[in-house]
Formats: C-alpha cells, structure tokens, sequence
C-alpha cells in the first residue's frame, strides 16, 4: 500500500512560523539580559519557539516562498539583519553604561580588578560589572523587556517578511545611534571623574609643597574612597540616567519601526 503524503501543504504551513521565527530567533540572541551567555541556548530557542507561535499568527500574509531556494536564503539573510538591528540597538546602552562604570573604575584605581562577565564571556573592571547588574535590574523594573517583545511584534507589519529588509537610511540611523554609546558612558562617569581630578590635582599641588610626601601611600586609598563616595552619593541618579537611557533606546526603536 503506497501511501503519498502532500509536501506542498506542509512547506505553506510551515512557512508561516519559519520567517517569524528566524527574526524572533536572531533578535534573542542579542537581546539585552535574554541574550547573554549565561541563559542557556536550549532556553533561548524554546522561547524563540513560543514567541513564534504567540505572532506568527497576526504577522501579515505573505508570498509563500522555498526555504532551499535563493529567494529564500535572501529573505533568511534579511530577517535575521532586522533581528540583530533591534537587538543591537537597546544592547548598545547596557554596554554604555559597562564602559563609564570602567572608566570610573580606571580613575579610581581599580583597574586592577577585574570580573568574568557571564553575558559577553569576558573579563570587565568590577565597578563596570556593577553597573551593567544595575542596568539590568532597571531594565527588568521598567517592563522593557516586554516593550522589546511587543516592539519585536510589531516590526513585523513595519517590516513585512521577504519585502526587503534594512535599507541604506535605517543601517546609517543604526550607526548614527552608536554615537550615543559615548554620551551615555560620559554621563555616567562624569561626576566621579571631575571628583577624582579634583583630588589629583589637589595631591599634584601637595606633591610640589612636600616632596617627601608618599602620593603613592596616601593617595591610592583617599581616590578609592572618595570615588566609592561619589558612587553612593551618586546612586539615585545614576538610577534615573539608566532608566532615561533604557526608555529613550526603546523610543528610538519605535521611531525606527516608524510606529
């Protein structure tokens, strides 16, 4: 008994979820928090699965198209370049805020120390590990997560699938955005630096009333201290410049979508 099975119906229906989860997919692996290394990728492909069947769904209609064919590895490059773009955008704060904890860190002295970073697999100054927890924290306590996903669902009717992917003005606003990776890492750390070079140049003044003065004895710990200070005085402003920083990347995001 020959039994024949119908692949077309099967290709159709499974097109459906493919494209949605190709994007979805890419846009986990570089999500802020869900993208990191410490979340198991077996984790990360389950939710990319549960995702998919959650949008694809309300994703608008499209020409059903070979996934083996060149079309359809045009199209499997174009949805992972939008997934990676969305992901990339609001990952570019978190690492802000990585670089001004690690300056803060170098004008204090420690530099020194360092700690193995879980998400990214390298070694960061700790105040820079610090920081990039705390953003964590203020990223997860302002829902952005959620404004990720429902940023990621609606992408799908500001970039329908295989109706071309990034073009030429949107990949020069990506690059025009990563400018503010160094104006969110001043900002963080400005306060403490200005401090810190108060404080050199006060020992530097010092230095030149008392040569026999050990700067290296005295100064090392009173830098330490202050920038620590600093840090704690500083706190409750460094919350909200996070959470501004947080909510104007995922306002950008919108503006890219044209939402």
């Amino acid at each position: 008994m020959n039994i024949e099975i119908a692949l077309a119906p099967i290709i159709e229906t499974l097109s459906i979820y493919i494209w949605p989860f190709v994007r979805i997919g890419a846009f986990l692996m570089v999500m802020p928090i869900i993208g990191g290394s410490f979340v198991p990728v077996k984790v990360r492909l389950l939710l990319a699965v549960v995702l998919t069947i959650a949008i694809a769904p309300i994703v608008p209609p499209t020409a059903t198209q070979d996934v083996l064919s060149a079309a359809g590895l045009v199209t499997v490059i174009q949805e992972i370049g939008i997934g990676v773009a969305m992901g990339f955008l609001v990952q570019l704060v978190f690492d802000a805020i990585a670089l001004g904890g690690q300056v803060i860190g170098m004008s204090m002295g420690l530099g020194f120390a360092v700690f193995l970073d879980r998400a990214r697999g390298v070694s960061i100054p700790v105040l820079g590990q610090l920081f990039l927890m705390l953003s964590m924290l203020v990223f997860l306590s302002v829902d952005g997560h959620l404004a990720m996903i429902q940023m990621l669902a609606e992408s799908f009717r500001a970039w329908p699938i295989s109706q071309g992917g990034l073009t030429v003005p949107i990949v020069w606003d990506l690059i025009a955005w990563t400018s503010h990776l160094f104006i969110f890492a001043m900002k963080i750390a400005l306060p403490a630096v200005t401090a810190l070079l108060v404080v050199n140049l006060s020992f530097g003044v010092m230095s030149r009333a008392a040569p026999t003065l050990n700067l290296f004895a005295v100064g090392f710990p009173v830098s330490m201290l202050l920038g620590f200070a600093v840090i704690f005085l500083n706190m409750g402003v460094l919350v909200e410049n996070v959470s501004i920083f947080i909510t104007d990347s995922i306002l950008a995001l919108s503006q890219l979508l044209e939402l």
